[in-house]
């Protein structure tokens, strides 16, 4: 193949992959395990858990007060509800409706502070809490030492829209650009 051709196909390649270059750049600000492929979008089936049946639904519009609890030693390293390590130490959280993922912001309705994290697991199964916190979530909103605070939690629709799209495109940019060049 000549390099006039090879030139001209790299540019082809480059200006279809314009709008999803975009996409990758936006949602490199979103939260999440640095170099891990956004690959799946999981809304998932209704579970039980506890006697009580959870139904798992998009829902952009979510934005509720309650309580969040944080997760972290007895969890830590192991699989998430979407297949990642569980990692104490990164701004994720658990949510038991919303898609995995889905990109949040809570609020410390005692402090003001607030964190965005990605739900990337399934919980809390605690009746009166609405999150569960990793610890670096916990310790940004300052109740790390108490355990429990009274929370609102809201979804960042255009982030979580972005994110979605990512997960759902079935190959990487680099994958593309490695099979355009066979």
């Amino acid at each position: 193949m000549s390099n006039f051709r090879k030139l001209a196909g790299i540019g082809a390649l480059a200006l279809l992959l314009a709008p999803l270059l975009g996409a990758c750049s936006s949602s490199s600000r979103i939260p999440g395990p640095t170099g891990t492929p956004y690959r799946a979008y999981i809304v998932g089936q209704p579970y039980q858990i506890g006697g009580r049946t959870y139904h798992p639904r998009e829902d952009f519009d979510y934005d509720r007060t309650g309580t969040a609890s944080w997760y972290g030693d007895d969890f830590h390293g192991r699989r998430t509800a979407n297949g990642e390590t569980y990692d104490m130490n990164a701004l994720t959280a658990a949510h038991t409706t919303l898609p995995m993922p889905t990109i949040v912001r809570v609020t410390n309705l005692e402090n003001g502070r607030s964190v965005v994290v990605r739900v990337n697991d399934r919980g809390p199964f605690a009746e009166d809490r609405i999150i569960d916190m990793s610890r670096a979530g916990a310790r940004e909103l300052g109740f790390e030492r108490n355990g429990l605070t009274r929370v609102r939690v809201a979804v960042l629709r255009e982030a979580s829209l972005r994110l979605k799209q990512a997960a759902q495109t079935p190959e990487t940019i680099a994958e593309l650009v490695a099979s355009h060049e066979r």
